[in-house]
């Protein structure tokens, strides 16, 4: 008799209602992508150090040792009705206390676990095996996202802290050129208060960008199974970069990518052990049919004018009938199939949850893209005009000092632009966590024999 398998609601939209780009270099995302999204930022390093991740983390190694020892109780999960040998031997006296034998016995017993009982264990050993498997891909698909969030950070404070430097620069040059027209009663002393009030603004940035790259650092080392972080990690950069955007240009997202998520492959491990438990507490309505077998070897150790040994041969069938336990059994067998209803209600909430965060995810994708557009013409803008001032100071029509604010604009734009940029990027990872990226390599699927990644 075979489980009952509820059916699961699997429906998801046709096309995602926020909008998705479709540029002439937008692509079709694909589950292969899944696999490695964190490759189409086009950065080397970062690919280095997703792999190191995979490699030597301990909380996904956790993860890992979780799904082998489960492999492993799989190949055990219908022991309890396969037969079983078992034997032993030992002494005893008789009621009289006349004699004492000595009894040496093989028994054997069967229960082939009827009325579904055999094939409910067998879903409930599946269901923990994937199980195992969504748990594994949550730990995979958290920790490639902290990595490249990690990794983001430090780029992020680097490129600020290469922005700032230029800042910190050039706001000491302007207190100084504000000095010099004090001291030829040409300027005010105003302004060289705001100047150094600029001044140590900017110098007060750079502490907190130096502890944010620091604590990102060290996030990123734990993240590797490092005590210690890379001393690149730590330090500033002359020519800081982020990782390219240009790849996150989404043409066709498929809705079945969000079969990949773990919480949904969770939720469907969730009905399936549910309607196992229903399967076994139905079965253990009805009749349990055994068969059990023994050969017994007595030997009487005093020879009390009694015979020295005997040799009791035993086989035949155990029957227990359930006639009266006061509707125990019939409770456990309405109470576990309300809790499989209740799985499948979680298991299609589950679901729904993932739409509702895809659906975010994108929303929060094409912000970031908006603001990157806007902020690359404000930026074209600001250089136009930096150029432009530069250009009258070079043929003396204006001085130094004029041509410094529209340059420090500039160095601010270029700044936010930067931190805009990393949050596009930081938007493509939620995106693909909303997914569910990474699905679990074909080592990790049920019936698998190689070894584990």
């Amino acid at each position: 008799m075979t489980p009952p398998q509820p059916p699961l609601d699997q429906d998801t939209p046709a096309q995602w209602r926020q909008a998705v780009s479709a540029g002439v270099d937008a692509r079709t995302i694909r589950a292969a992508d899944l696999a490695s999204w964190w490759t189409l930022l086009a950065d080397p390093a970062l690919n280095a150090l997703v792999e190191q991740a995979l490699a030597q983390n301990l909380d996904l190694a956790q993860a890992l040792g979780r799904l082998q020892a489960q492999r492993i109780l799989l190949g055990i999960a219908t022991a309890a009705y396969k037969p079983e040998v078992s034997a032993g031997v030992r002494t005893l006296q008789d009621v009289a206390a006349l004699d004492s034998y000595f009894h040496a016995s093989l028994d054997v017993s069967w229960n082939p676990g009827l009325f579904g009982a055999y094939e409910s264990s067998t879903l409930d050993g599946q269901a923990q095996l994937l199980n195992a498997q969504a748990q594994l891909q949550a730990a995979q698909v958290q920790l490639i996202a902290n990595v490249v969030q990690r990794y983001l950070e430090i780029r992020v404070a680097q490129q600020q802290r290469f922005w700032l430097t230029q800042q910190q620069q050039l706001d000491a040059r302007r207190q100084q050129l504000q000095q010099l027209r004090v001291q030829q009663h040409i300027g005010s002393a105003d302004l060289v208060q705001q100047a150094s009030l600029e001044l140590a603004r900017s110098r007060s940035q750079e502490a907190d960008l130096q502890h944010h790259q620091a604590r990102a650092a060290h996030a990123l080392a734990a993240l590797l199974g490092r005590s210690e972080p890379d001393g690149a990690w730590l330090a500033p950069s002359s020519a800081p970069s982020l990782p390219a955007t240009a790849g996150l240009n989404l043409q066709v997202l498929p809705a079945e990518l969000l079969r990949h998520r773990p919480a949904i492959l969770a939720a469907e491990a969730g009905v399936q052990r549910a309607a196992a438990a229903a399967g076994l507490s139905h079965s253990a309505l009805y009749p349990r049919f055994a068969l059990g077998g023994s050969l017994l070897y007595s030997y009487n150790l005093t020879q009390n004018r009694r015979s020295s040994s005997n040799h009791v041969p035993m086989l035949g069938p155990v029957i227990d009938i359930p006639l009266l336990d006061w509707g125990r059994r019939r409770a456990q067998a309405d109470a576990d199939e309300v809790q499989m209803n209740n799985a499948v209600k979680a298991y299609r909430q589950s679901v729904l949850d993932g739409i509702a965060e895809v659906e975010t995810a994108l929303a929060g994708l094409a912000a970031q893209q908006q603001r990157q557009q806007s902020l690359d013409t404000q930026t074209s803008l600001l250089r136009t005009r930096a150029q432009q001032l530069q250009r009258r100071q070079q043929l003396g029509l204006a001085s130094e000092l004029d041509a410094m604010e529209p340059r420090r604009l500039l160095l601010l734009q270029q700044s936010q632009q930067g931190v805009a940029q990393a949050a596009q990027a930081l938007a493509w990872v939620t995106l693909f966590q909303a997914l569910g990226g990474a699905p679990l390599p074909q080592q990790a699927l049920p019936g698998a024999t190689g070894p584990l990644p």
